[in-house]
């Protein structure tokens, strides 16, 4: 992170830049457009290897050469890619097994990308050694400020040399083919293995297929990308070690963020948030919240966004005036440092031509266009919150080998949708205005005083303990159904459900009872429950049969054959208390659970504001940054309760006046540290 920063001070600002697809002469009109749009940063090479090597050991970096002392000389730094994530024609022609293979045995083609086999000793070695070759001539080139290692990472591999490492994997994990027995639990189904040689990959099966041979093989295909990204990164540390090095995340299946983030010095991720989606905004909250959590609370990078439009949707719904610019302060609100687009210039030709660029296919006088030259010259202005901090109260849990599980197969409810749980959970939190980090249940929980646990079936012992122990110490939890109900190894807890947390909730489901798509159950507060009086709540999807036992009931169903039963339940324990959702409530009402149990940990919002206005801060050992985005459709008007200075216009602001908002409109107020009106939580990982 240091050397990031010493490379790259303030807010970067850049894109992809893929010269490569252009005659020489309009690098220069880029270069210029560039300086005028004030970008900072571009990431080159991305898809380049089979310009740099058209053959088999023939390199040609003439043309690499040129643009990079070019962007140089312009005062531009480069984020330079190992071009691994599209293996060139000639690799697959000449070593097809470097190919991918897909579930049903058959072998990927050439014409797209990540069509490549990560356990191929071919692919890797030549992996390496473009890697080594860009290190070795471009380390010490002045424009160079970091490595962008491969790209989007998310290639799966179902051939022989894949089968012959999960193999290892699974020996190196559990030692003894009898250890393995027990933990996939192949008893079942006269499934024991009783020779190594019988144990393969996941392959198309005649019905159902065993979940902890698939749990396995997601938490074996996150390792051996990430070994792809550790060994270019040993490489390039050992030649260059001044330079960071990252590779950016996006929110795939099937690589483990948590896991990859401590290897990497910067965390980098690709968000297109569907304009088309009403909610897509406040998942992209949660994701960038995510990010910043992924490395103790430490500042990350927006690598890509679109500027309007995407090109993978069915439906490409274009960013309307203004949002692009909101959606930019959005990531940097929420932690970010950088705001970086794919890509700079629209491609004419292939598969994401109709993808919006920072200049698009129109040029200079296209909308997108000034709003990019707009966006990137006024970000000057915040540069001073690079390396602020965001601090927080209260996280919630994303996991996700806990999603692998989830997701797995032969479940009460098979149409299960992690994401969209957990996105949710977060909305609720979103709608409170309260900053929140993005955790596991192995990370430390003492520093909030409000954990959510969105139905986290998959829950080991050591993380049920830490569970009860932040309870005990006086947490708040707030957990939903089909939680702690099955060990790292996909069994079930003993003990009744929710067995990993029967005590900690203080009841036990009787029975899951899903409910079919169409049906819905009316809920209330129970008799007695006068911080909810008033709450009605519409249950769908899923009802627990819950028993109380040391727990009470907050709120119970009114119809239906569980009428009068407790759908949602609170449980003191040591100093603090649990509230288990045994169901899927309406979102009004899941926020208004979220209300009651922030009020009761005396969490606060980050600054009042009205409905759609969001809010956060970034804070550094003098100065508190407060963002205020309008992402409803028309003004808004917010009541300060600070004094101090808005970056973006420079207006002096005292504390009791109102500042009015315009649709999409931003204010990023600087104050003093000393001048907040009450206290907030250290920054993330202090």
């Amino acid at each position: 992170m240091t050397t990031y920063r010493r490379r790259l001070p303030g807010v970067v600002y850049g894109g992809d830049y893929n010269p490569e697809q252009w005659p020489k002469e309009v690098w220069q009109e880029d270069v210029r457009l560039m300086r005028a749009a004030g970008v900072r940063l571009v990431s080159l090479g991305v898809f380049s290897w089979s310009m740099l090597e058209p053959a088999d050991g023939e390199f040609d970096f003439s043309w690499l050469d040129e643009i990079m002392d070019l962007l140089w000389a312009n005062g531009i730094h480069v984020n330079l890619a190992t071009p691994n994530a599209a293996p060139p024609p000639w690799l697959a022609t000449d070593f097809p097994e470097t190919l991918s293979v897909d579930r049903q045995g058959v072998r990927h083609g050439i014409g797209s990308r990540g069509h490549l086999c990560p356990s191929s000793p071919v692919y890797r070695d030549r992996s390496r050694r473009i890697a080594t070759k860009l290190a070795e001539r471009y380390g010490q080139h002045p424009a160079l400020a970091m490595w962008h290692i491969g790209n989007e990472y998310h290639s799966d591999c179902f051939c022989d040399l894949c089968d012959d490492r999960f193999r290892a994997w699974l020996r190196d994990r559990y030692g003894t083919l009898d250890e393995l027995n027990h933990r996939w639990g192949t008893a079942f189904w006269s499934q024991r293995y009783s020779d190594w040689s019988q144990v393969h990959l996941p392959q198309p099966v005649r019905g159902w297929v065993n979940p902890s041979r698939e749990l396995d093989f997601s938490r074996f295909t996150s390792d051996l990308l990430l070994e792809l990204v550790t060994e270019e990164r040993d490489l390039l540390h050992r030649i260059t070690p001044d330079v960071p090095a990252t590779t950016n995340f996006f929110q795939c299946r099937l690589t483990d963020s948590h896991r990859w983030a401590k290897e990497l010095d910067v965390v980098a991720f690709d968000c297109y948030p569907d304009p088309g989606k009403p909610h897509s905004l406040i998942t992209a909250a949660f994701q960038y919240d995510l990010m910043r959590s992924l490395r103790d609370g430490q500042p990350w990078m927006l690598m890509e966004q679109a500027a309007g439009a995407v090109s993978q949707w069915k439906t490409n719904q274009v960013k309307q005036p203004g949002r692009m610019r909101l959606g930019s302060y959005q990531a940097v609100a929420h932690g970010s440092d950088a705001v970086m687009f794919f890509q700079w210039r629209a491609s004419r030709q292939g598969q994401e031509k109709f993808h919006s660029a920072m200049l698009p296919h129109g040029g200079e006088k296209t909308r997108t266009w000034q709003e990019v030259k707009a966006l990137g010259n006024e970000l000057r202005a915040v540069d001073r919150i690079a390396t602020a901090r965001t601090g927080a109260q209260v996280a919630i849990v994303w996991d996700w080998q806990n999603w692998w599980a989830v997701e797995g197969c032969a479940h009460p409810d098979n149409t299960f949708d992690y994401r969209e749980t957990v996105a949710r959970h977060y909305r609720a939190l979103w709608h409170c205005q309260v900053s929140v980090d993005v955790v596991t249940l192995d990370d430390d929980l003492s520093r909030y005083r409000v954990l959510v646990i969105p139905n986290q079936y998959l829950m080991s012992g050591r993380q049920s303990a830490a569970v009860r122990g932040f309870v005990e110490g006086g947490g708040h939890l707030v957990v939903s159904c089909f939680s702690g109900i099955v060990d790292e190894d996909d069994r079930v807890v003993e003990g009744g459900y929710p067995g990993a947390l029967r005590e900690v909730i203080g009841a036990h489901v009787q029975e899951f009872s899903p409910l079919p798509a169409e049906a819905a159950v009316p809920v209330q507060a129970a008799d007695g429950q006068a911080a909810l009086d008033g709450f009605f709540a519409t249950a769908t999807g899923w009802q627990d049969d819950l028993e109380t036992e040391t727990a009470r009931p907050l709120a119970v169903y009114h119809e239906g054959h569980l009428a009068g039963k407790a759908a949602v339940v609170a449980h003191e324990l040591g100093e603090g208390r649990a509230v288990y959702v045994g169901t899927r409530l309406d979102d009004d009402a899941l926020e208004v659970l979220m209300r009651h149990v922030l009020d009761r940990a005396e969490v606060r919002p980050v600054h009042a504001a009205p409905r759609g206005v969001e809010v956060t801060e970034r804070r550094t050992d003098t100065d508190v940054y407060l963002f205020l985005l309008n992402h409803r459709q028309d003004k808004a008007t917010v009541t300060l309760d600070r004094s101090g200075t808005d970056l973006i216009t420079g207006r002096l602001l005292k504390a009791g006046e109102t500042l009015v908002l315009d649709a999409a409109d931003v204010a990023v107020l600087r104050s003093p540290l000393e001048s907040r009106q009450h206290p907030e939580p250290s920054p993330s990982g202090n």
